[in-house]
């Protein structure tokens, strides 16, 4: 039996962008994580970009299009089919990535070789036609999937589980941090000191300050908790679970000297990348931090923690698809352990400041809660609204907690919990 030509073009892209489901859906793991063997065979970046896009894209509106899909067939199709993931592949391609019809079917088609290229070509075909007479469109905004809808409801209220649908419904603006407050001759809109927010239609890496090392990516909801440390003049501040470097560069550019501990030697060679292009000094350690100790207690602790990261969902739509409540609570034990490591590397009169990229209660504000009740040489240091981004303000506990529906006509930012917490003296 003759095999699929890999000389149709554009065909080696959309297998990639099926690995890059399979693994999402059926082995749990994250896009970032099955890049590598999923695109392996890509030589030119911009097909690794489009695979990756497209599997986001199908994550993110996978919901509607399964409810088109079994729209024009008499029997449901299993979600792992692979006849269902060639057609997700195609109809996200022509209704989100604008693909002329042909050429996505012309890729879709050798994705189910062997099997029911008929089925799949008479579904794509039905599904057009409903489009085109308006019987079938797109909602305007995608679905947050079930399990991940009730939790959200149930914390936040139903105001803030449908502003991360809108939220959901395109990708991330960029952010930018600069080392000053110079930012030079890039055009966007500052939501804070020494940033910026652009649409841009270049790649980062060509932007105007990028090679000079003037900036980096950071999301303005991840840049606050080492904004909440303020100016370091000369004093020391761990800063754990460190790549891959965003705080720590926030922290070497205020006047800190940074020890950076991570231990994930991969991510500390983009880490280590970063540094060099920026021309920002810090001590880099990999280690693992359940058995590593600093030589001396330091005046600040900034512990990222490793968690859901449910809270950066726009930017990485496979994570709704992949984390249930059963991971949210091992993420939640494995915080706690943390913390208590941490807490003692704080000088008597120094700042902890804790923070989770996840909009899970139990990784929050439960965490912070219950380690206060462990530790009464701890108490919150209130964080004040000047010292946040405009239109942010923090909890009534002195914390902060940005949401779906925080600074949403503005482009929304991450999900994020902080807590700045004083160890007394």
């Amino acid at each position: 039996m003759n095999q699929p030509s890999n000389k149709t073009p554009g065909l080696a892209t959309r297998q990639s962008a099926i690995r890059l489901l399979d693994a999402v859906c059926r082995r749990g793991e994250t896009i970032d994580q099955a890049m590598p063997s999923a695109t392996g065979k890509l030589s030119n970046p911009s097909d690794k970009s489009l695979a990756h896009n497209i599997a986001a894209n199908v994550l993110r509106w996978m919901s509607a299009l399964d409810a088109m899909i079994d729209s024009a067939t008499r029997n449901r199709l299993a979600d792992d089919a692979k006849a269902r993931m060639a057609l997700r592949i195609a109809l996200a391609q022509v209704l989100i990535l604008e693909t002329p019809q042909h050429a996505a079917i012309a890729t879709a088609l050798p994705l189910v070789h062997g099997g029911p290229r008929r089925l799949v070509h008479g579904v794509f075909s039905t599904v057009m036609r409903g489009v085109e007479s308006g019987d079938l469109k797109l909602p305007e905004f995608p679905e947050i999937p079930g399990e991940t809808l009730d939790r959200w409801t149930s914390h936040w209220g139903e105001d803030v589980a449908n502003a991360a649908s809108q939220a959901w419904a395109k990708p991330a603006a960029l952010d930018l941090s600069f080392k000053s407050a110079d930012v030079g001759g890039l055009e966007g809109v500052p939501l804070a000191p020494k940033h910026l927010r652009m649409l841009p239609s270049l790649p980062v890496t060509e932007l105007d300050g990028f090679d000079d090392g003037q900036f980096w990516v950071q999301d303005l909801a991840a840049s606050i908790p080492a904004r909440l440390l303020g100016e370091g003049k000369g004093r020391t501040v761990l800063d754990l679970c460190a790549a891959p470097g965003g705080k720590t560069m926030q922290l070497a550019s205020a006047g800190w000297n940074v020890v950076s501990v991570d231990n994930n030697a991969k991510r500390m060679e983009r880490f280590q990348e970063n540094l060099k292009r920026t021309g920002l000094q810090a001590e880099e350690v990999i280690a693992d931090l359940m058995q590593w100790k600093p030589a001396e207690r330091a005046d600040a602790v900034l512990l990222d923690a490793p968690c859901s990261a449910t809270g950066i969902y726009r930017r990485h739509p496979d994570v709704l698809h992949c984390i249930s409540s059963h991971q949210i609570a091992d993420r939640a034990e494995v915080q706690r352990v943390l913390i208590d490591r941490a807490a003692p590397n704080v000088k008597p009169g120094g700042i902890l400041v804790y923070a989770v990229c996840s909009l899970e209660p139990e990784e929050g504000e439960d965490q912070i809660e219950a380690f206060l009740e462990r530790r009464d040489d701890f108490s919150i240091d209130p964080v004040a609204a000047s010292e946040l981004p405009e239109e942010l303000v923090p909890t009534k506990e002195g914390c902060v907690r940005t949401l779906p529906t925080t600074l949403a006509e503005q482009g929304h930012v991450d999900g994020f919990f902080v807590a700045r917490l004083i160890r007394k003296s």
